[in-house]
């Protein structure tokens, strides 16, 4: 009596398994921007927000699309206006490169914020293996010391 032999079959699968995990995270890339980083904790999302990058040349690109400075509002508001009646206004996301000036990106928030939109806010990447912590308690200045400070080491 003749037997499958189910090793080959296993090698195929594996190798596939391999090839996806590499090309998997290659699949999410947007446009390439280089985020500061923050110890904010992440916010949580009702529905997918609206992203516009600045990336380091000082393009501006809604979603992964490349956009004009004056075609960027028409375009948002064509986006929100198709959105269903009831719902809450989407979220912007203002994700702006490391190397750009910050005076850029502020003029991108507020052409935004200009043209009716009120739930904007800037991306930051979060620092790897570090937890969001709450911001130190302000402590009340030192009483100063009565005695003179002095130099040590000579």
């Amino acid at each position: 009596m003749s037997e499958i032999n189910v090793t080959p079959f296993v090698d195929v699968v594996l190798v596939l398994l391999i090839i996806f995990m590499v090309a998997a995270p290659l699949m999410t890339v947007g446009v390439p921007v280089d985020l500061p980083r923050t110890n904010a904790t992440p916010l949580p999302q009702e529905q997918e927000p609206l992203t516009i990058t600045v990336d380091s040349q000082g393009r501006l690109f809604l979603q992964e699309t490349e956009v004009e400075m004056e075609a960027l509002v028409p375009q948002l508001q064509a986006i929100m206006g198709s959105q269903p009646q009831g719902q809450p206004e989407r979220r912007i996301f203002v994700r702006g490169d490391r190397a750009i000036s910050y005076g850029r990106v502020m003029e991108v928030m507020g052409t935004v914020s200009a043209a009716g939109f009120s739930r904007v806010a800037l991306l930051a990447e979060q620092p790897q293996g570090r937890a969001a912590t709450p911001a130190p308690q302000a402590r009340p200045p030192a009483a100063p010391s009565a005695r003179p400070a002095t130099q040590q080491g000579r």
